[in-house]
């Protein structure tokens, strides 16, 4: 049941990574299995994400139509990252600084193809929950051992 909580918080936006990873290792987890149940959680929402992006970004349309649209703090942010790094760096970027969802959706909404953007995203979130299991790893055992 603990692993299917990782699955969940990894797939829902603003949980993500960065926070589930290292709570399923200090909750004592395995830590391998919290990386691989994390990256599938998170990879499974991202890529639901893109390939339904066509029928979201109508729906979006539809839903925001005749209303003024405001630009977020983290759509200008993805939009800073694209204009510097591109689609590789925004979206290896993305997880510590706007989201996974957010930045495969914008690098579509930017002209990313399918494709490359589930490349780097699979890159990304596979590298991010490396990082943040390890990390998490290392550091909880440094404070626990005397």
């Amino acid at each position: 049941m603990n692993y299917f909580l990782v699955f969940l918080g990894a797939a829902i936006p603003w949980l993500e990574l960065g926070l589930v990873i290292p709570l399923g290792i200090i909750s004592g987890l395995n830590p391998l299995a919290v990386i691989i149940v994390g990256f599938i959680g998170n990879m499974v929402t991202v890529l639901a994400l893109i390939i339904g992006y066509d029928k979201f970004k109508l729906w979006l349309a539809k839903r925001n139509e005749g209303k003024e649209q405001k630009v977020s703090k983290r759509s200008e942010r993805a939009k800073a990252l694209w204009d510097k790094y591109g689609l590789p760096g925004m979206l290896m970027l993305g997880p510590i600084l706007i989201g996974t969802h957010v930045a495969a959706f914008i690098g579509m909404t930017l002209g990313a193809s399918k494709f490359k953007t589930t490349i780097w995203s699979t890159i990304s979130i596979g590298v991010w929950a490396i990082i943040f299991g390890v990390a998490t790893s290392l550091g909880f055992d440094f404070l626990v051992r005397e």
